[in-house]
């Protein structure tokens, strides 16, 4: 039995974004474990019975003493568990695991690229300094004859060639994770005051403030719209909003805080729209699942948003980092019912035919059994 090993910055979401891949490859025969640090997530796996083995990472740190010694105590895991396969998701698993697999001889490895986060966003020369580094840290992490590397979004990809930090890498497109059909399955659209939610960690690259700007904008010809941040402060980020806006913001009766949501479900079946400005996404798993269950989507013209709507037949493009403009986008839909619907329609059709978790399994099992069952020269 071949052992695969994911290895993760947080169990959470792992759990949130990948159980599928957990889940499936256990039932393909691999002998699943799990490496990252411990948190709520661990309970799930212990559920599964899958293996969990952690891994102290702090998310933010950057001191190369304490750095190094991060990747020292992934190799030692590595040589603990000599997988046959490693699963490395996320920036610094990606570039820490890959030594560690490396000086582990590990077999076959698959980096995860899911979006190139805050540090692709900010501005100014120390910001540029740092994309040029991390570029190069990928360059080194990325480039070995058996890996693959996964990307959700094409324009990632011209992305990091344009800083050439893919190299030669063999990069392996993917749209996101997929989204289950049968949990995630159309539903009426609901009566009343329209709902419109926005679901993603309070981080202000979500477009967090924008959207609440553009409710301000939108109560007075809306009176009965209600505006709901559907997620948690993830203290952690350096992009995170402070409880004290967020607070102030629902004093001011512009939107109201459902905080994180365990049945995200269930919120879309409240929802009348569903609404992420974010300034770049790998491939937004909220838009898709919200798209699955039939909600008009307002988005941003950026990177992982526009590649969950197909424009005009499911949802709204606005631009990024304009809440006059998502105002004026979600003024269309609200302003229409039927065109809601419409969208809504559209939107189950397009993610029933593109975001299948069933397909997005076949793929990442085929990308296992081709790292570790063909040759070495052939990789």
């Amino acid at each position: 039995m071949a052992r695969l090993v994911f290895t993760v910055n947080n169990v959470d979401f792992l759990r949130s974004h990948r159980a599928v891949l957990v889940t499936g490859a256990r039932a393909a025969g691999y002998d699943v474990h799990v490496v990252g640090p411990a948190g709520p997530g661990v309970s799930w796996l212990e559920s599964l019975g899958v293996p969990f083995h952690e891994w102290s990472l702090d998310r933010k740190g950057q001191h190369p003493v304490m750095e190094a010694k991060t990747v020292a105590t992934l190799v030692q895991r590595y040589l603990h568990l000599k997988p046959d396969l490693v699963h490395h998701v996320t920036i610094k698993p990606v570039l820490y695991g890959s030594t560690a697999a490396r000086v582990a001889r590990v077999k076959g490895v698959v980096n995860a690229v899911s979006g190139l986060g805050y540090l692709f966003l900010s501005s100014g020369m120390r910001a540029t300094a740092r994309r040029l580094g991390i570029a190069a840290a990928y360059r080194a992490a990325l480039n070995t004859p058996n890996s693959r590397v996964i990307l959700q979004n094409d324009d990632d990809e011209a992305e990091l060639q344009r800083l050439h930090a893919l190299g030669s890498a063999h990069v392996v497109k993917i749209r996101g994770s997929g989204v289950d059909l049968k949990h995630f399955a159309p539903s009426p659209l609901p009566v009343g005051a329209p709902l419109i939610v926005l679901p993603a960690r309070l981080l202000r690259d979500k477009g967090v403030v924008e959207f609440v700007e553009a409710a301000q904008r939108l109560k007075p010809d809306f009176p009965t719209a209600r505006f709901a941040l559907i997620g948690g402060i993830d203290e952690g980020n350096p992009a995170a909003v402070t409880r004290a806006e967020v607070e102030g913001w629902v004093r001011a009766g512009a939107v109201e805080w459902w905080g994180h949501q365990a049945d995200i479900a269930a919120v879309y079946r409240q929802a009348t729209i569903v609404c992420l400005p974010s300034y770049r996404e790998g491939l937004s798993r909220a838009l898709i699942e919200a798209a699955a269950m039939g909600r008009a989507i307002v988005t941003t013209d950026a990177p992982g948003c526009r590649d969950a709507v197909d424009f005009g037949r499911c949802g709204v493009l606005v631009r990024v980092r304009d809440s006059a403009s998502l105002a004026d986008g979600l003024r269309t839909v609200l302003a229409d019912p039927a065109l809601a619907q419409r969208l809504g329609d559209g939107a189950a059709r397009f993610a029933g035919e593109n975001f299948s978790q069933d397909n997005v399994l076949a793929r990442h099992l085929q990308l296992y059994d081709e790292l570790i069952h063909r040759p070495p020269n052939s990789l």
